[in-house]
């Protein structure tokens, strides 16, 4: 009986110049996101109340 080798999965290296328009996007959601939940005060507060409190932000 012969032994087999499985082939080596190996990492591809992403460069940062594809990365990059896709971290500033996440990141302009997620401050959107905590602004929205966190700071907003007008109609949204009503649809994200509960996280709000699940965050911890105070709104009463």
């Amino acid at each position: 009986m012969t032994a087999t080798t499985l082939p080596v999965a190996r990492p591809v290296a992403i460069p940062v110049r594809q990365i990059l328009p896709w971290a500033v996007f996440a990141s302009v959601l997620l401050v959107l996101g905590v602004y929205f939940v966190g700071v907003e005060q007008g109609l949204a507060h009503e649809f994200v109340h509960d996280a709000r409190h699940l965050l911890g932000f105070p709104c009463h």
